[in-house]
């Protein structure tokens, strides 16, 4: 059992390195925060990736339908109690967002649209940083790291194509955990770490209406059949259904955020066309809403005797940290930053992660780390996904020690 003498050493020697490694990490996510790459092929950032990683002894391979990078990093410090070689994955996404870029950063995107609006050039820059610390340290650990840098996380599903390709049985064997986290631009004060144990981020699906009438002019309505106001009349009757079929305490968030129709005032269009994101915290409301939703737009298209085309199309499940696992990742970020910088969320985010499909298929956690600039109101700042987001490098060295510090502690549990 590690003592806690040496539990204290071990941190002050891991917060040393990171911040003396911190210079080359601000570096890597400086050339990655210049060249962000969208969707599953991302060729720069993967080169980038395979350049640092050169060198650590790590067991590297590259995807085959998508840019990914796992590397394993074999422990030298034997197997534990039951003979067994435990494991650990950690993961960081690597893609960027079709947003134009409007910081006015030294390092802002050289590429026209697209931008690291969410911060996954400081996950990727992390990680790497990670492995650095923990090849450093091989021989102290007993067991495997899993390092998953992964394309696609924006609306790609790129955990399920690296989880396809064999990234949670990169050591020959299933992984015992599985940790994440997420710079995030206004939650709390910069450096501080969160997270809540159970469902932490919300479910994720589209709906795409289609409303069929029958065009004609705007001065006839009688000779043709007006799709308009029954798409006005869905849009309304979305918001009673998620206020009067929901518990309260159980929510959903259901939000139009396209619609589409005509051409010029005097003309009735043969379509209304509009789209949806929607949100559900529970198992049995992302049920209901899949269930029910389609089924409530149709019956108001119907009530206007009008058809209408509907898809609803199921994207990111609930993401849900296993709660022993979340209280061992809790429990490392204090000994490593101390009782102050880790802070309990009450509530989920509405936000949706694909590393959902990780924690499905493993138990681990999905933690979050503040990112606001020094100085700056949290409140007001930018958030995610914003062109004017900023995630401040002076947390990248907190990060990196974090990633170390997850697969330290969890190896010491065993398998």
């Amino acid at each position: 059992m590690t003592t806690h003498a040496s539990s204290a050493d071990r941190t002050t020697s891991l917060l040393e390195d990171a911040a003396a490694l911190a210079p080359d990490v601000t570096h890597l996510r400086h050339r990655l925060h210049r060249e962000p790459e969208i969707g599953l092929e991302l060729p720069r950032t993967q080169e980038k990736v395979l350049e640092w990683l050169d060198g650590l002894g790590l067991e590297v391979s590259t995807g085959r339908d998508t840019t990914s990078v796992t590397a394993v990093l074999r422990g030298g410090a034997g197997e534990d109690r039951t003979g067994r070689v435990p494991s650990v994955l950690l993961r960081g996404d690597m893609d960027a967002l079709p947003v134009t870029e409007r910081t006015g950063l030294e390092y802002a995107s050289v590429i026209d649209g697209a931008m690291h609006a969410c911060g996954h050039d400081l996950h990727t820059a992390m990680l790497a940083g990670a492995a650095t610390l923990l090849s450093a340290r091989r021989d102290q650990l007993p067991g495997d790291v899993v390092f998953m840098f992964q394309p696609g996380e924006e609306g790609y599903d790129g955990a399920s194509v690296m989880i396809d390709e064999g990234v949670l049985d990169a050591p020959g064997r299933r992984v015992d955990a599985a940790y994440g986290q997420h710079v995030m631009a206004g939650l709390a004060a910069g450096g501080q770490v969160l997270g809540r144990p159970g469902t932490t981020m919300s479910s994720s699906a589209a709906l795409f209406v289609d409303v069929i009438g029958r065009g004609g002019h705007g001065s006839a309505p009688h000779l043709a059949a007006d799709p308009v106001p029954a798409a006005a009349e869905i849009i309304g009757a979305i918001q009673a259904f998620v206020t009067r079929r929901f518990d309260v305490f159980d929510p959903v968030v259901v939000t139009v955020g396209v619609l589409r129709a005509g051409t010029k005032r005097n003309i009735i269009p043969d379509t209304a066309h509009l789209e949806a994101t929607v949100r559900a915290f529970s198992h049995r409301s992302k049920e209901v809403l899949a269930r029910e939703l389609p089924s409530l737009v149709r019956s108001v298209a119907a009530a206007h005797g009008l058809d209408a085309a509907v898809e609803y199309k199921e994207e990111y499940p609930l993401t849900v940290n296993n709660p022993l696992e979340f209280d061992r990742a809790a429990r490392s970020a204090r000994e490593l930053l101390g009782d102050s910088r880790f802070e309990a969320m009450p509530v989920p985010l509405s936000g949706s992660e694909d590393f959902s499909r990780v924690l499905h298929e493993v138990p681990g956690a999905f933690v979050y780390l503040s990112a606001v600039p020094e100085g700056v109101d949290p409140a007001t700042v930018a958030f995610n996904h914003s062109p004017r987001a900023v995630f401040d490098d002076k947390v990248l060295a907190t990060g990196t020690a974090l990633y170390a510090r997850l697969a330290m502690d969890r190896l010491e549990v065993g398998a």
